[in-house]
């Protein structure tokens, strides 16, 4: 379905991420439509969700298709295999690679770009997706006048998953310009608006470590038993994304504790998620990004999904912000890690306006004020606890957010 024709400008007011209203209008103007749903995508404060086609194709390997080619051209020689998602969903196994056409295409203006990141849940089981374009040479970035179909290539490390179309992995942002706010701007907007907590009190603006970004650390200090966050099971129950709050923690998960000092090592291969020591906080004006950090910094990965939306962490009434969940596995050795040691950064970009749509309850936000770092799909634990800072005072705080 197509909503209208597709314009050849887009007149914005200046470098920016569209907020939600934007958002609104590029789909009305043509700029996004799509196949299948009656329904428009789903609108975030920046983001739009991207929905699952009806077939699946199980890959020989992971590609980009070059600029002489199409995804569909690719997949003449790469697929192995067709999967109907429909009726009762498609069931995709670990560790390979597979290719979901896109309900939504796009008609990008010269002047409009666009990127792709999974949603915080699609990270928090450890699916990685990735969006690739015809004629394509990188993943997730979409160029300024690109034309065509999406494509989601999804590789899902731990958990055998069964997907059904209209399903949202991953997300989309639009943009113009370069839109990033740099490490000056930064600071003055964290003097303003407070951008980082810790433990309830906003970071000192000297203490506001910077490089393209505030950088976040680990909260390794645990409950009262020492318990910081949950590692994955091998060879667990089939994980039904259709279901949301629907899955026992314990099938899936089972508890990580510290060493003494704070401190945890974490074993190769291994998927954990773990609460950042710091709370995020972004204003209206703003869309932040967990982006890489230095990988001389050590072993490991920390992080998949990567969009936070204007709101996360942030309300009239002075919320401190909202601790950020990360994804983390050590590579081939057994690696360290200790209570704040920095191991990812979140960039900030100028929204073109203050958003009036929010993240957060008043929209059904998943994650504002979270005190467990478990995917939407799971019950809430109860075996397993939900992780909390350990200071009383602010545990009291938080428990009274929504």
């Amino acid at each position: 379905m197509t909503p209208a024709q597709p314009v050849a400008d887009f007149p914005v007011p200046g470098p920016g991420v569209f907020p939600s209203k934007w958002l609104d209008e590029a789909i009305a103007r043509g700029i996004v439509s799509w196949d299948g749903p009656a329904d428009p995508p789903s609108v975030q404060p920046a983001s739009l969700d991207l929905r699952l086609g009806p077939v699946a194709y199980r890959l020989r390997c992971s590609f980009l298709p070059d600029v002489d080619h199409t995804v569909e051209e690719r997949l003449e020689d790469l697929a192995l295999g067709e999967i109907d998602l429909r009726k009762e969903g498609g069931i995709l196994e670990t560790n390979h690679p597979y290719l979901i056409p896109l309900a939504e295409s796009l008609e990008l203006p010269a002047n409009i770009r666009a990127k792709a990141n999974p949603k915080s849940s699609t990270g928090r089981i450890d699916v990685l997706t990735r969006v690739i374009t015809n004629r394509g040479q990188r993943f997730d970035e979409i160029a300024p006048g690109y034309r065509g179909q999406l494509y989601l290539e999804l590789v899902s490390s731990t958990f055998t998953i069964r997907l059904q179309p209209g399903l949202s992995l991953n997300q989309l942002r639009l943009a113009s310009g370069r839109a990033t706010v740099r490490d000056d701007e930064l600071a003055a907007a964290h003097r303003e608006q407070r951008l980082l907590y810790y433990h309830g009190a906003a970071v000192p603006a000297e203490r506001l470590g910077r490089s393209d970004g505030f950088f976040l650390g680990l909260d390794l200090t645990g409950d009262r038993d020492g318990v910081v966050g949950y590692k994955a099971k091998r060879n667990s129950r089939l994980l039904d994304l259709s279901k949301i709050g629907a899955h026992e923690p314990a099938d899936y998960w089972e508890e990580v504790t510290t060493e003494a000092g704070d401190r945890l090592i974490l074993e190769p291969g291994a998927f954990y998620l773990l609460l950042s020591a710091e709370s995020v906080r972004i204003p209206p004006g703003f869309a932040g990004e967990m982006v890489a950090y230095d990988p001389t910094s050590g072993e490991l990965r920390t992080h998949y999904a990567g969009f936070f939306d204007p709101g996360f962490g942030y309300d009239e009434l002075g919320l401190p912000g909202s601790q950020a969940a990360l994804e983390v596995r050590a590579h081939e050795v057994p690696f360290m890690i200790q209570h704040r040691q920095p191991v990812c950064k979140i960039a900030l970009e100028r929204l073109l306006e203050p958003s009036d749509h929010l993240y957060g309850e008043a929209i059904g936000s998943t994650y504002q004020g979270q005190q467990s770092t478990l995917s939407k799909y799971f019950k809430r634990p109860t075996a397993l606890r939900q992780l909390s800072l350990p200071d009383p005072a602010v545990a009291a705080t938080r428990r009274r957010r929504p």
